[in-house]
């Protein structure tokens, strides 16, 4: 193949939401599976610079990279699927876009020039598309475009396609996931939505060369044929793409639809090197023929949009095939939660993970939890706020503080056990200011952390503002709490245990963000093991 990088754009039209970011993710493994080194990176249409001050209902979760970027959750299925990291340059918002041209305006860089959004903005996104590409450590580089095609914001993203297609000539094609509805009553596909997405498309200036079409049916050559004449492409360039039991099923029937051959085809990419996918098939065997099953209790606040915890919703399916079990997790709102019907809540359950999250709302619930598994010894795994919450109730309950608590919920405490770092507290910004990315942790040996580790010297990334408060590190330690788990260079609490607890753990970091398919994390695999114990 030619020297030079092969860009991939995936636009969607019709709908939102109709998996854009797994279909991207499961090219980029077809491709990777054929020994190409592939990333994706996500434009998002949105004006806010990043999702990090997004409310999870808004937009699910928020995703973070090694390097302390706040990003979509899609980057998290790229991470999961590829086990390659991603970091600050695979996501850009409209709102970084612009913020970035006004800074160069500000500074003179346009010598007096009117800034417009051609060419200023459009330069800037083909800018931020091929920063990856000139790394010089990718063959492809997949670049999903947020949005639907005929959103007013997606707009600039579309034109800068537009002009790249026309600068790069075979180095770029563009794929374009539509639907097919079907309509029970005359019992047939229905392809005028995707005819006029398309259309709008060229009405931006874009031929697609690929479309992915989501069903609930199998599409027959009829359809194909017809979608290919109205759509300008090539009836094997019509791909089908059926709802799948899980969306690690998605590279296989991509495979099976030959997307990858046909992409590289678009690319004028000769020879065919063979695939390689016998890790992944024998994961999604384990996955489908698990020999026991466990029921582990997801105590937050967000729990009716299962997507503010999509990272740990996906460590647990890891963790499981690793263990040749199902995990099945029972969401259960923090809110709900009171000493009266925890009994009754948490009957039926394995193990307890007590989850991340900001703010008051359902606090209490949480430390009730926490007591629950505490002292019934069920196996209990904190994280982040979790973790601050376990160091709320052992105050309480153990050391005899009654008004323990963070700063976070309540400033006046007269025992915070959790609180603000000094760097934090003359911050007024809210984006971007956390303790953000990656950092290490040392383990102490002979503990709970590193029988799961296995070592002493580890990374994990984090997100969060407040922190274990070190003036109690020596009451916790006598009462029965330890510190097993320290950030060597500012000497902050990262991870803590009760060793005389058969699995009580609780962590500062979010190891949710780490676990891929082929990696899962040692912390959810040595949980779920707990749980079936």
């Amino acid at each position: 193949m030619s020297t030079n990088t092969k860009y991939i754009f995936v636009t969607g039209g019709v709908t939102s939401s109709l998996g854009k970011g797994i279909i991207a993710a499961s090219l980029a493994k077809l491709l990777q599976a054929r020994g190409f080194t592939v990333t994706i990176q996500k434009l998002d249409p949105y004006i806010n610079i990043d999702p990090g001050t997004l409310n999870p209902y808004e937009h699910g979760e928020c995703y973070v990279t090694d390097d302390g970027a706040e990003t979509d959750l899609d980057l998290g299925h790229y991470e999961r699927f590829l086990n390659v990291r991603t970091s600050q340059a695979n996501n850009v918002t409209t709102g970084r876009i612009y913020q970035s041209v006004i800074e160069k305006e500000r500074k003179g860089e346009f010598l007096g020039k009117t800034v417009q959004v051609i060419p200023h903005i459009t330069d800037e996104i083909k800018n931020r598309i091929k920063l990856l590409g000139k790394t010089g450590q990718y063959q492809f580089v997949i670049t999903e475009i947020g949005g639907t095609v005929g959103d007013i914001e997606s707009l600039p993203y579309i034109e800068a396609v537009r002009q790249l297609k026309w600068e790069m000539g075979t180095d770029c094609t563009v794929l374009h996931l539509t639907l097919l509805p079907y309509l029970a009553t005359s019992g047939e596909l229905k392809t005028k939505p995707t005819q006029h997405s398309v259309k709008l498309l060229l009405e931006y200036g874009v031929q697609p060369d690929i479309l992915v079409c989501r069903s609930e049916h199998e599409i027959s050559k009829e359809i194909r044929k017809k979608i290919a004449l109205f759509c300008n492409v090539s009836p094997d360039a019509v791909i089908e793409a059926l709802d799948a039991s899980t969306i690690y099923e998605v590279p296989l029937l991509m495979e099976q639809e030959k997307l990858d051959e046909i992409v590289l085809k678009k690319l004028h990419v000769n020879g065919l090197p063979d695939i390689h996918l016998e890790k992944w098939k024998n994961f999604l065997n384990k996955f489908h023929n698990p020999q026991r099953e466990v029921t582990i209790g997801l105590v937050g606040k967000y729990v009716e949009l299962k997507e503010s915890y999509k990272s740990i919703a996906e460590a647990f399916i890891h963790a499981g095939a690793v263990n040749d079990c199902k995990v099945t997790v029972d969401w259960i709102h923090s809110e709900s939660l009171t000493e009266e019907n925890i009994d009754e809540k948490f009957m039926g359950l394995q193990a307890i993970l007590v989850a991340p999250g900001f703010g008051n709302r359902g606090i209490e619930g949480k430390i009730s939890a926490i007591k629950y598994a505490r002292e019934n010894n069920v196996p209990f795994l904190g994280i982040c706020l979790g973790m601050q919450c376990a160091v709320i109730e052992f105050a309480r309950n153990v050391l005899g503080l009654k008004d323990a608590h963070s700063r976070e919920m309540n400033p006046a405490t007269n025992s915070p056990v959790i609180d603000l770092l000094e760097a934090q507290k003359n911050i007024s910004h809210m984006g971007g200011t956390m303790r953000l990315g990656s950092y290490p942790c040392k383990i102490e040996e002979g503990t709970l952390a590193y029988k799961i580790y296995g070592k002493t010297d580890i990374n994990e990334r984090h997100r969060h503002r407040y922190e274990f408060n070190n003036e109690y590190t020596k009451k916790y330690i006598e009462a029965g709490m330890i510190l097993s788990g320290i950030n060597p260079d500012a000497g902050l609490g990262e991870i803590v245990e009760i060793p005389a607890h058969p699995f009580f753990i609780g962590v500062q970091f979010h190891p949710e963000y780490k676990s891929t398919v082929e990696n899962p994390h040692p912390l959810f695999v040595s949980f779920v093991k707990a749980a079936l114990n």
